[in-house]
């Protein structure tokens, strides 16, 4: 073996002339596969036109929020690189000569790897961003009352000068200085953009991150057959909170009303399939052309996510075609949105909620945080190791009467409130084959897996 430097290397092959073949456009530049959430992964075929487009308006949009990414930045890459959220990160910082990190593979060491890579850009999926929030917010209960009060002010305050407008640099410098910016160290300190996809985020996590971590943090949408980012909200407006903002300059896009599911495109407030148009999308799916032809029609694609627009033109993805399922008493149930309202809680590292046509109730499976739940039954005088509490009848009650709690301070229906939980020390995850590697549950092997729980949670309800 012989080590030459780089410019050793580019001189031995100065001779050798090569006949490259020709470079098209429309040639097939990699085939990323989809998750695989309902049903077998699918080979994405993205051409060489596809990617520079979506690098192209990546920078547009970079440039129009008064950033510039250069030599200096640096990415946290934790998402798998066969995944096209962190693939046209990649390929973006690569193309800025930017550095590019990558966190050693344990979801519960990730902030101390962000501590130590000291990332300028950030991009999370919702379970890793509600992960932060919930580290932060448990920090703060156990804190001194002094402490706490000068938070809860600190963040009023911000809050409120954030929602009138003025960007967070500006909101509250003093407070910044004296509470945030420990936060902002324990992200590294040099943090700059977080950039939340793959899911929804919750309200009160996007607006609780968006104060505390002093960087621009927003909401993007994008798939694999889009090449990724296709909308993104805008920095400092907080009209766009909980939305993933408007489409970037290079699509089109549209609502198709969805009559099964009561979604209107032409209502006064529009509702519908989204679809999006343009030279970003996909070539077709490898070696299936009919699920090909499923999706694209008249050179729209379906993504199967319903979106509402706003007023302000950017969009609320609010479900899902497939993740939605009728109740005995033919109530309609959008999944997904409960399952993120619920998720807030402290309580809840992750939940999986349940039901179908020949019931009237919602049960679901938790992974309960075990930090926060060995706290309450210190307080409650109940001892055990995390599968002992987790099967205790008290703790059971508990959950039961938290989700309870946060269901009827969300105001939702009667038909939307859990009434039995399974707890599950074991987090979900992709050995058992019950979340993709960006952590999306697979719901008919979550339900295969649980069934026996399933069943048993309704026998004890009957």
């Amino acid at each position: 073996m012989s080590i030459f430097s780089w410019e050793e290397f580019l001189i031995m092959g100065g001779d050798h002339h090569v006949d490259l073949p020709e470079n098209k456009k429309s040639d097939i530049n990699t085939i990323m596969y989809t998750s695989g959430t309902t049903g077998d992964p699918k080979g994405v075929m993205i051409s060489n036109e596809s990617l520079l487009v979506n690098l192209a308006g990546a920078n547009s949009v970079i440039q129009s929020i008064g950033e510039v990414f250069d030599q200096d930045d640096v990415y946290m890459s934790y998402l798998p690189l066969a995944h096209i959220f962190d693939r046209m990160f990649e390929e973006l910082f690569i193309s800025h000569g930017a550095k590019i990190g990558f966190w050693r593979g344990d979801v519960k060491l990730l902030v101390d790897d962000i501590a130590a890579l000291k990332p300028t850009v950030f991009c999370a999926v919702p379970r890793v961003l509600d992960r932060i929030y919930s580290g932060i917010t448990t920090k703060i209960s156990s804190g001194g009352i002094l402490k706490k009060t000068l938070f809860n002010v600190a963040y009023k305050l911000k809050l409120d000068s954030m929602r009138k407008g003025i960007k967070h640099e500006k909101a509250s410098p003093l407070f910044d200085k004296l509470v945030f910016s420990k936060v902002k160290e324990r992200l590294g300190g040099k943090i700059r953009i977080i950039l939340s996809g793959g899911a929804p985020l919750s309200v009160a996590v996007e607006e609780f991150l968006r104060v505390v971590t002093c960087a621009h943090v927003v909401q993007g949408y994008g798939l694999t057959e889009t090449c990724g980012g296709t909308f993104v909200a805008q920095p400092n407006d907080f009209s766009m909170l909980g939305t993933v903002g408007p489409p970037v300059p290079h699509v089109e896009v549209r609502l198709e009303s969805v009559s099964e599911m009561g979604y209107d495109a032409l209502s006064s407030t529009p509702r519908g399939e989204v679809c999006i148009k343009g030279s970003v999308l996909f070539s077709g799916y490898y070696k299936r052309e009919d699920l090909t032809q499923e999706v694209m029609i008249d050179g729209w694609f379906h993504t199967g996510d319903v979106g509402e627009w706003q007023p302000n033109g950017s969009l609320k993805i609010i479900d899902r075609k497939k993740n939605i399922f009728k109740l005995s008493q033919g109530e309609y149930v959008a999944v997904e949105n409960l399952e993120n309202i619920y998720g807030v809680l402290p309580q809840i590292d992750s939940i999986w909620v349940y039901g179908n046509s020949f019931e009237s109730s919602l049960v679901a499976v938790i992974n309960p945080n075990q930090q926060v739940l060995e706290h309450w039954a210190e307080q409650n005088g109940i001892t055990g190791s995390l599968a002992e509490l987790c099967e205790n009848s008290r703790t059971k009650e508990y959950f039961v009467a938290e989700l309870s709690r946060i269901a009827k301070e969300k105001k939702l229906k009667g038909f939307e409130v859990i009434r039995a939980v399974h707890l599950e020390p074991l987090p979900f995850d992709m050995e058992r084959d019950l979340i993709t590697p960006t952590y999306k549950k697979k719901r008919p092997q979550m339900l295969k897996y649980y069934q026996g729980a399933i069943d048993a949670l309704y026998k004890s309800m009957k």
